[in-house]
């Protein structure tokens, strides 16, 4: 540091030495961060919602976790065989326990995770999934064992909530359609612990009731079909009509079973299981009274369809009568003698047409080859030939006379190119060609020549004889 001043004009060292400092690699630095928060974070539990899922293979999986605010990476390795790894599915919601740890490689910190729990919901659906697979393959939801419902029930057992709004529902669709039904309730809780065990045996009771009246003399007030039934709410209040025991119950029961529990959107284990599904409990009474309701539907309306029944008739009859009528007047003899002096009448003017036509076609036929033979007279026909004769011999003189007057020209071409290139130009131009005078042989070169050698030289008029000096 520098000194402190003494005075207003002592400033001190004005360049101090530098402090020692400590200077950390990256990857020191990492390491520090990476020992410290596994020292004071460790191992923590963390819940969020699985995105970004890759299964590596290599084995390991990667993902994020996330919430609203913040998300963080997460890896499973393979090693982890404690772990069900078909819990880590993408968007679902999950708790996790594993180590805060930093990958020292991208100066990342992750959770290496060595627990996964389903969060809240997501468990009540993987043993939901469960459970429905296992009594799907014993065979509690084949089609072929569901049971049809009698169209006319008269009496039915109810299986719900002396108290809930399930019970209200039924029981006013029940009067609004099918005053006359009987329902015999066997109260039970739908929501809780222990409530499974209440609905089964309820339903058990219902089934004995209806044994003992089948097996005593007042059958005709045995149960023709139960109906199981709440009204909507979350899975955790439905949970009661997804436990092994109802469904089981419900598969024993002697009696066809009609389940109608929560909303449409609800699905549980009682409706596959039973033998008709209704998506909510107003619908289940309404499939119960169905028949009685469209029979007395039909029959408050059948009169007024008879009425329309026997109007539609009687006009299709007076539509037929009015038919035969007209069919009978369009065979009657004298229409059809009528038509055949019509058709006698237009066979006449046609007879007529076509003799008038054909006398017009024949005369048409001799006018225009009268026409022909004078066109083709002979006289008028040796004329024209003579004067195309004519024609044809004059143009063949012109021919001619050009075809001459054109190889005149060509020879006379040829003519002056072949008297420039003749020796007689060249000669006029003061050359002289020399031969051989014994033999007549063109002499090129001096070398050619010999001592007393007779040559001749042509000039452009005339010869000159000479001998050859050595």
């Amino acid at each position: 540091m520098p000194k402190p001043a003494k005075s207003q004009w002592d400033f001190g060292e004005l360049f101090p030495t530098e402090q020692s400092r400590k200077v950390l690699s990256v990857t020191e630095l990492t390491w520090q961060i990476k020992r410290l928060l596994e020292q004071q974070v460790g191992e923590v539990w963390v819940t969020g919602e699985i995105t970004n899922l890759r299964l590596q293979s290599s084995g390991h999986i990667y993902f994020t976790l996330k919430d609203a605010d913040a998300q963080l990476n997460c890896v499973l390795f393979r090693g982890e065989a404690q772990v069900d790894r078909s819990l880590l599915q993408d968007g679902r919601k999950v708790t996790l326990g594993g180590e805060v740890t930093v990958y020292e490689p991208r100066g990342q910190y992750q959770l290496r995770v060595t627990k996964v729990e389903l969060q809240g919901i997501g468990a009540l659906q993987v043993a939901f999934e469960r459970l429905k697979e296992k009594l799907k393959a014993e065979g509690l939801f084949a089609p072929e064992r569901k049971r049809p419902l009698p169209r006319y029930p008269q009496r039915i057992g109810l299986v719900t909530s002396p108290t809930g709004a399930a019970i209200r529902d039924v029981l006013h669709v029940v009067e609004r359609r099918n005053p006359s039904l009987e329902i015999i309730l066997a109260p039970c809780r739908v929501q809780g612990d222990g409530a499974a065990l209440e609905i089964a045996g309820a339903i058990q009771l219902l089934n004995e009731f209806n044994a003992a009246q089948l097996s005593g003399r007042d059958q005709q007030s045995a149960l023709d079909l139960i109906l199981v039934t709440r009204g909507g709410g979350s899975l955790e209040d439905l949970w009661a009509f997804n436990e092994e025991v109802v469904a089981r119950a419900i598969f024993n029961s002697a009696l066809p079973v009609v389940s109608g529990v929560g909303h449409e959107i609800d699905f549980t284990i009682s409706d596959f299981v039973a033998d008709l599904r209704a998506a909510t409990p107003s619908a289940a009474a309404e499939i119960i009274t169905e028949g009685a309701f469209s029979s007395c539907k039909f029959l408050s309306e059948a009169s007024q369809r008879i009425r329309q029944l026997a109007q539609q008739q009687m006009e299709d009859k007076r539509y037929v009568l009015t038919q035969t009528v007209q069919r009978l007047a369009r065979v009657h003899p004298r229409r059809r003698v009528n038509d055949w002096l019509q058709r006698l009448d237009d066979a006449q003017a046609s007879l007529l047409r076509c003799v008038k036509q054909g006398a017009r076609q024949h005369r048409l036929a001799w006018q225009n080859l009268s026409d022909r033979l004078a066109r083709v007279r002979p006289a008028v026909l040796l004329g024209q030939r003579r004067e195309v004769f004519g024609q044809v011999e004059r143009r063949l003189h012109e021919q001619v006379r050009r075809q001459l007057e054109s190889w005149r020209n060509a020879l006379g071409s040829v003519e002056g190119r072949l008297r420039l290139l003749g020796p007689e130009q060249i000669l006029a131009r003061g050359y002289s060609i020399t031969t051989d005078a014994a033999t007549g042989k063109v002499l090129r070169e001096a070398g050619e020549v010999k001592a007393g050698q007779r040559l001749r030289s042509r000039l452009k008029a005339g010869e000159v004889l000479s001998r050859a000096e050595p």
